[in-house]
């Protein structure tokens, strides 16, 4: 796998990160460096580490692997916007702009499976596992880390209705990876 196929497949990879980047953004004012090198870590983190566990562990797994990951981001991604669009419509409650460790987790898990499928491919076609891994992480963390940034700028704008948006991208992102996985 050339370099430009590589940094291709990083990119794509890290698109499902970079939208719900955007939509974290969206619900944070003034989204700095600390959110934007927050994000980038957890999700570039995720990005490089998933592959290289699917890269290991994945000839023992595969068939685990490719039978539900497309149901387990989608379960993560449709709890996660779910939460968001209810407390759109419970403006009494205070919503939970979290860049925690708990959040982060589970939505740096669910935009990383797909990568894990990625990293038994790289076994099985002899990738080297190192340069694509960090080569994933580094695309990711650029990209989320930007996606926080452009939420943030049209987060202060569109408070109002921004956290019902990205919590029905966010399940809409969960549905179109459940699609991917049963339609293939």
């Amino acid at each position: 796998m050339g370099i430009v196929e590589l940094f291709l497949l990083a990119l794509a990879l890290s698109m499902d990160a970079f939208a719900v980047s955007v939509c974290k953004g969206l619900s944070i004012q003034g989204g700095g460096y600390k959110e934007m090198i927050i994000a980038g870590s957890w999700f570039g983190g995720f990005q490089a580490l998933m592959p290289t566990i699917g890269f290991f562990f994945g000839g023992l797994f595969y068939q685990v692997i490719a039978k539900y990951d497309h149901w387990v981001a989608f379960l993560l991604l449709v709890v996660i916007g779910g939460n968001m669009v209810k407390e759109f419509f419970e403006r009494d409650v205070c919503p939970n702009y979290s860049m925690g460790v708990k959040d982060m987790f589970l939505m740096a898990l669910a935009t990383s499976i797909d990568a894990l499928a990625v990293g038994v491919t790289f076994a099985f076609l002899k990738v080297s596992i190192l340069p694509a891994a960090v080569c994933i992480g580094l695309t990711t963390f650029v990209c989320s880390a930007a996606g926080i940034r452009v939420g943030s700028v049209f987060g202060t704008k569109y408070k109002a209705k921004a956290e019902l948006c990205g919590g029905l991208v966010l399940i809409l992102i969960g549905i179109k990876i459940l699609l991917d996985g049963l339609l293939g």
